[in-house]
């Protein structure tokens, strides 16, 4: 049996414990006081969060599979709209149109019925099933053809980004019932609470907390497992893994599907914080920007794509509102930088030098060991 150690619990609680100050400071303090942390940074907290979830899943799949993922944000995305369905069937007649059936978009567009696809978004549990089993389900379809097909390499880091630019196309269009261009918005509560409130901000926080919380600790029991170490040996030595009589492409599979999941969760606990989701999420350059996290925090760390997903996001947030012209030269120096300089990340700055193999120890040593 696997024992949990030091290393593995002290990501998730340095992460809920941080989450759960955040909220304490923007409850207990009064408005006035200096201590007091105020509710759009409790939002932008759990944004960034949001985020870590996608760039943890990404790392799952390239620093433990080497499967380099141009698309994953279309996973991000697609949970994020199953959310957002639920939350525009929630406003019901509150809607500009007071149309209880319809939401707004559809009615503007002289829609006459719900198409299919909405039933049942009506339900939170089913929105929230939904973000996991779309963007799993079409991760499921896209890998088997493509690991069965043996594509790897950059020729499948370029059909991963073909894949979100084709969703993007798409979701743009009015007529496929997800609100065009606009996409989908002016939200008004989630199971019941109003999303304006500072408490339903609060909660929201720490439910994406404790679900990267909990996103981390079943990464980590995969990577850990045999399971993981034979993903290890995929990544390195892909032939020599299948001549020991493994299939690659079956644990490929596994682990796409499962990183597409963890990217779904992210989705959905995104939009009801930010209050939008439209078909920019898919943008491929949303894409390379969760590689770019996950290659400056440390790829194949788990810890490090969490770190590179806040920091960057921090970075962004500063740059975009101070120096909006200089983010995207900005963003590129320090992939190039991180490139050159840092090509193991952040995180393995800190790492403890590894002790020397025996192999390493000189003749003499060995012999007189």
């Amino acid at each position: 049996m696997m024992r949990v150690s030091f290393a593995t619990l002290a990501p998730p609680a340095l992460v809920l414990g941080c989450a759960v100050l955040l909220v304490l400071g923007n409850v207990v303090p009064a408005a006035s006081s200096p201590f007091h942390v105020p509710i759009f940074a409790v939002s932008l907290t759990g944004k960034y969060l949001a985020y870590a979830i996608l760039a943890l899943a990404l790392d799952l799949v390239w620093g433990y599979v080497g499967i380099l993922s141009l698309g994953h944000a279309a996973f991000f995305a697609l949970g994020s709209y199953a959310m957002g369905m639920y939350l525009m069937r929630e406003i019901g007649r509150r809607g500009v149109y007071g149309n209880a059936t319809l939401p707004d978009f559809m009615v503007f567009l002289n829609w006459t019925k719900l198409p299919w696809y909405w039933y049942g978004f009506d339900h939170f549990a089913f929105a929230t099933l939904m973000a996991l089993v779309v963007p799993g389900l079409l991760a499921l379809v896209f890998g088997f053809l493509a690991f069965r097909s043996r594509v790897s390499g950059v020729y499948l880091s370029i059909i991963t980004q073909a894949l979100t630019f084709a969703l993007l196309l798409a979701f743009f269009r009015n007529n496929m019932g997800f609100g065009g261009n606009n996409g989908l918005t002016d939200f008004k509560d989630i199971a019941g609470f109003p999303l304006q409130a500072d408490s339903t901000r609060n909660g929201l926080l720490l439910a994406t907390a404790l679900a990267l919380a909990l996103a981390f600790l079943l990464a980590r029991f995969v990577v850990l497992s045999r399971l993981g170490k034979i993903l290890i040996a995929v990544r390195d030595a892909e032939s020599r893994t299948r001549f020991l009589g493994y299939r690659p492409e079956s644990y490929k599979l596994f682990v796409f599907v499962l990183s597409a999941v963890i990217a779904g969760i992210g989705g959905a606990l995104y939009v009801p914080q930010v209050g939008i989701i439209n078909p920019s999420e898919f943008s491929p350059a949303n894409s390379i920007e969760a590689v770019i996290w996950v290659a400056v925090g440390g790829r194949g760390t788990l810890t490090g794509a969490i770190i590179g997903a806040v920091l960057v996001n921090l970075g962004k947030t500063y740059f975009t509102s101070a120096l909006p012209d200089f983010w995207l030269y900005a963003l590129g120096g320090l992939f190039i930088l991180t490139t050159l300089f840092l090509p193991r990340g952040l995180v393995r700055l800190f790492e403890a030098k590894p002790v020397a193999a025996l192999s390493e120890v000189p003749a003499t040593k060995a012999r007189a060991a």
